[in-house]
């Protein structure tokens, strides 16, 4: 699924997100609305990654989308 679609389902797919990243809370997942580049600065701080390995890991995560 590409972000455009994301964006536009964000509702239905942030549980998803929340399965994935059990970290980020509601209020995290209410800020992102979807947006690709909130998602990687939630998943960068709440798990400490690197831009890079947070861009990979919701990359990666965007694909298995159906």
């Amino acid at each position: 699924m590409n972000w455009d679609q994301i964006k536009g389902q964000w509702k239905q797919v942030q549980g998803e997100a929340k399965r994935q990243w059990g970290k980020l809370t509601d209020d995290d997942l209410r800020t992102i609305e979807g947006d690709r580049d909130k998602l990687v600065g939630a998943v960068q701080e709440r798990y400490g990654r690197s831009k890079d390995e947070a861009e990979r890991e919701v990359d990666d995560w965007s694909r298995n989308q159906a």
